[in-house]
């Protein structure tokens, strides 16, 4: 069973749930549990085989400056970032979520193409309200 952060993110990674979105999710919670969350994500980016070749398109998709103390961690491939001052926790996040996105398509595409028993590529569409 996945742990309702573990959903959130994997429906980031899999386009069902907008970034935006989950930013404001992310933004919601304290900042313990934002640390937790990037803690998370490069546990998950680990497990999907993220590679430092994918840096500068998850830069990119980001929508942060290579510039930025998250960016300039990912280029030396450097994971810390749940150590950051807080004001930077949000760039990480967007970051983070850019990077399993890309090792996690690659991997889907790779190994899961056929159908997998992975729980977390096995998510139901969540359900949205209509507005």
């Amino acid at each position: 069973m996945l742990y309702a952060h573990e959903v959130v993110l994997n429906e980031l990674a899999q386009g069902l749930r907008p970034v935006a979105e989950g930013v404001e999710w992310f933004e919601g919670l304290s900042e313990d549990d934002r640390r937790k969350v990037l803690h998370a994500l490069v546990l998950f980016c680990g497990q999907a085989r993220a590679c430092e070749d994918d840096v500068p398109e998850s830069i990119a998709r980001s929508g942060i400056r290579p510039t930025h103390t998250p960016a300039v961690m990912l280029t030396k491939w450097r994971f810390g970032m749940a150590g950051l001052p807080a004001h930077e926790l949000t760039k990480a996040f967007r970051l983070l979520v850019a990077l399993f996105t890309i090792a996690d398509t690659r991997r889907r595409t790779l190994h899961c193409a056929d159908g997998c028993g992975h729980e977390w590529h096995n998510l139901p569409v969540p359900l949205r309200d209509a507005t």
